[in-house]
């Protein structure tokens, strides 16, 4: 193999085909990079198995080159050393030519590296997946629908169907849903899809839905996504981004939803916000992290925490409606402060049905986002 490489669009690619790299890997190859060369350009490989990433660098692309191929073949490469390489070579062109024996040589300048690469014969070879799941969202989109989702999936490995998101989609309405038990969080957008396509408990990892996020463009552009009965794929632009499911049933989340309200209090999300990180300062000390919201007879709100060791803080804030009973809850502050962070809007509805009862928080100007938290008893 002997190529002629862009740094920069070399750059790039490894960077993200790097974020699937695992150095815990049982199989050695896997801690590598695979470098293919054909007559359409390069691609590079990386896989744990869990996540695949591949990136096609073209021979050119528009007005710009990308590679030049002057001996087709491929190699795997030690992903760490070879990123390290990458970024610190000096100039915008790169030699990379592999002999017989697998001696990679690889060339920028007057700099000159020779590392030992592996056969890329022995790399696992990526899933043909049947394409007849299809469907199309814009990029950003997709990054916004996974933000807003991703803080609530469990990190602990307990009941592991719990650290994936959840995907359906039904008449054209995709909805990612996403608990650990103590919270749950739900967004939904129309889609670009064949009015019969439909499915129900595809529960993509979180972590790769946060290395999805890292590598696809933050533009309009639509990125397609085929499911399949094991595995997702993902094309975005010159990216196909490969994730595992997860097995299991996801719980039907459909039932904790509260139908009805007792409480309800429209706040602004910013000064809502604001006021549970201030009341957090000392309740995270407090190691609890819980904080109380207590609603006033002149209509007002009163936020405050509690750490017996170091000592209080109470805030009045003013919301812009507040209806029904007198109420009196405590919650765990780092859930709210989430939800809230991750909502678009400038005005939240929350609505509560008692003290020990789950209450629910959703943007005013729209339906699309949901949020749910169980309350912590205190008293």
């Amino acid at each position: 193999m002997k190529i002629t490489v862009q740094r920069e669009k070399l750059s790039t690619a490894v960077s993200h085909v790097a974020k699937a790299v695992s150095t815990r890997t049982t199989i050695p190859i896997l801690t590598g990079i695979k470098l293919k060369a054909d007559h359409e350009g390069l691609t590079l490989t990386g896989s744990d198995s869990d996540i695949s990433i591949e990136v096609h660098v073209p021979l050119e692309e528009g007005e710009n080159w990308g590679v030049t191929v002057h001996e087709s073949g491929s190699i795997v490469l030690p992903s760490r050393i070879f990123s390290e390489i990458v970024r610190k070579l000096p100039a915008n062109e790169i030699e990379i030519s592999v002999d017989d024996r697998l001696l990679t040589l690889i060339r920028s300048g007057q700099a000159e590296f020779t590392i030992n690469g592996l056969n890329a014969n022995e790399y696992p070879q990526l899933p043909q997946l049947e394409e007849d799941k299809v469907f199309s969202i814009p990029s950003d989109l997709l990054k916004t629908m996974i933000r807003q989702t991703s803080f609530a999936v469990a990190t602990s490995e307990m009941r592991p169907i719990l650290t994936g998101i959840m995907w359906t989609l039904e008449e054209g309405l995709l909805k990612f849903v996403a608990t650990d038990s103590h919270r749950f969080a739900s967004r939904n957008a129309k889609v670009e899809c064949s009015e019969s396509l439909r499915f129900y408990n595809i529960v993509v990892p979180g972590k790769s839905c946060n290395e999805l996020v890292k590598i696809i463009d933050d533009d309009q552009n639509l990125v397609d996504i085929v499911v399949a009965d094991n595995q997702i794929l993902v094309k975005s632009n010159h990216i196909l981004f490969y994730s595992r499911l997860l097995e299991g049933t996801y719980p039907d989340t459909n039932r904790i939803i509260p139908q009805g309200c007792k409480t309800e209090i429209v706040l602004s999300t910013k000064e809502f916000l604001q006021s549970i990180e201030r009341a957090s300062l000392l309740s995270r000390e407090g190691k609890t992290n819980v904080v109380k919201l207590i609603t006033l007879p002149d209509g007002n709100v009163e936020i405050s925490s509690n750490a017996p060791e170091i000592g209080k803080v109470t805030e009045t804030i003013q919301p812009k409606q507040c209806n029904g009973e007198e109420l009196k809850i405590s919650f765990n502050a780092k859930f709210m402060i989430d939800a809230l962070r991750s909502i678009d809007s400038s005005e939240i509805v929350t609505n509560f049905t008692g003290a020990m009862s789950p209450f629910i928080i959703r943007p005013t100007d729209h339906d699309w986002s949901l949020h749910l938290i169980l309350p912590v008893r205190t008293y």
